[in-house]
Parts: structure tokens; sequence; C-alpha cells
């Protein structure tokens, strides 16, 4: 559950490091795994100017940015319509460009399988393990 002021990892390779949540998009209070939220990121990996090329390309946010993310992973526990639950070590997030695709080119670590059934097809497709 991400509510307001809520911080998440940032698991791909656009350069943002931690986000917070800054609104909940679906209506509700809190967003779960598969829920897109509005996040400031508040912590980037510092783009260096003398760099020019593919890894000042990757960059592709810095602190400060207001951006679209997807919930990926949460801390509280989900259940499963077969009645198992699931809960993770953290909260984590992918961000999202203005056609709501991943900013990144990778995920790097586990999401749930909530995506699959909310229709994150590309996400789930650059994921390398979904639990």
């Amino acid at each position: 559950m991400i509510g307001l002021k809520g911080t998440l990892n940032v698991i791909d390779n656009s350069g943002a490091i931690i986000a917070e949540c800054i609104r909940v998009m679906n209506g509700a209070r809190f967003a779960r795994a598969g829920d897109e939220i509005v996040c400031v990121v508040k912590r980037a990996r510092p783009i260096n100017p003398s760099i020019v090329g593919t890894q000042a390309a990757t960059q592709k946010v810095k602190k400060g940015d207001v951006r679209h993310a997807l919930v990926v992973r949460t801390k509280k526990e989900m259940t499963r319509p077969d009645g198992r639950t699931i809960r993770f070590d953290d909260n984590a997030c992918i961000l999202l460009n203005q056609k709501k695709e991943p900013l990144g080119t990778r995920i790097l670590g586990v999401v749930a399988a909530e995506l699959r059934t909310k229709n994150w097809m590309k996400a789930v497709s650059l994921a390398p393990r979904i639990v």
C-alpha cells in the first residue's frame, strides 16, 4: 500500500534511484502492485557533463522531476485469488513516459504477477522474473 509521501525504490535504468509518491491515479487512497502513481524523483544518478554518448543518454531523469510511475512491488502483503499471500522486502516502481510505457529499457529485480492481470505487458516482458 503506497500512500501520499510514500518512498519507493526505482528499479529501472532511467537514472532515478528513489521516488516519492505525490498522487495515486486510480482514485483510491492507496496504490498496490500494478497501480499507477505520480511521483517526484528524490535521488538520481548524477549526470556527468563530460560524458558524451550512450551513457549520458541513459540518464533520462534528474532530481526534482515529476513523473508517472508503475508500482511493481509492495511491502504490504497481497492476497492472490487462490488464497496465497505474497509480500516483498521493499516498495518499488518503474517510471513511465507520456504513452504509459516504461521509461527505462531494463528492469532490475523481480515484479509481482499482478502486473500481468492488470495488462502491463511491456513491463512484464522487461522483467527478469515474475513472482
